[in-house]
């Protein structure tokens, strides 16, 4: 059993999931990023909400790569090729993270 492949291969369909509903709804699919959900109606209007959109969705495109990519070197060359991935997705992911959500989505607010 290759669990390194299982792993991988698990987080690839809602990465991809996700990537395809924010292609597809564009800048309504904002209002669901945590965070600028928490934003009044007033402060969001202040925000590019398809620009918001399309950088989530370029993240879910490069997550489902790396996990996918890390689940094909797990199948074929070894299990262990899982743990490259996950140090991977694990630094792209914490350095989007962000405690304050002004902070989080200045590079977004409208000129």
């Amino acid at each position: 059993m290759n669990i390194g492949f299982y792993l991988c291969g698990v987080l690839v369909i809602p990465f991809a999931i996700i990537g395809v509903l924010f292609a597809i709804f564009k800048e309504k699919s904002a209002k669901f990023v945590s965070g600028f959900n928490s934003f009044s109606k007033e402060e969001q209007a202040l925000y590019d909400k398809a620009r918001i959109s399309r950088d989530i969705r370029n993240q879910c495109f490069t997550w489902t790569a790396i996990m996918l990519t890390g689940a094909l070197f797990s199948y074929f060359l070894s299990p262990y090729m899982a743990i490259p991935a996950f140090v991977i997705w694990l630094v792209l992911f914490f350095k989007e993270v962000h405690f304050d959500n002004r902070k989080a989505f200045e590079k977004y607010l409208l000129k």
